[in-house]
């Protein structure tokens, strides 16, 4: 079962939120084999046009588990202001029988709060 977190954002900047992963015992999560996917929408059935594609990238050595996903100020600014906001982050692996495995590890809302300077 993914984690549950409320993040806080602010429209128009650059926003990197970075994740430190663990496995069931406690150790760091090897990402090695690991690729992951991101995205905020406006609601659970929002279309495509209200969809953030965070971009994620598994910072080295992938054997610490770290994650970072960042938004652009772009996209920030795009967000309507003050909002609310669901969002997840998956990971995937394919296994031996080339069958995608995936596991959600972390879900929430995201609030943007609006910007003064534009």
């Amino acid at each position: 079962m993914a984690q549950y977190e409320e993040i806080t954002i602010d429209q128009g900047a650059d926003v990197t939120i970075r994740l430190e992963l663990v496995d069931t015992s406690g150790d760091k999560k090897d990402l090695t084999v690991y690729s992951a996917a991101a995205k905020a929408k406006r609601t659970y059935s929002s279309d495509s046009d209200n969809t953030f594609d965070f971009i994620t990238s598994v910072v080295s050595p992938p054997t610490d588990g770290v994650l970072d996903l960042t938004l652009t100020n772009v996209q920030t600014n795009a967000m309507k202001a003050p909002g609310r906001y669901v969002y997840d982050v998956e990971l995937f692996f394919v296994d031996s029988g080339s069958s995608t495995i995936v596991e959600r590890v972390l879900e929430g809302q995201l609030n943007v709060n609006p910007s003064v300077t534009r």
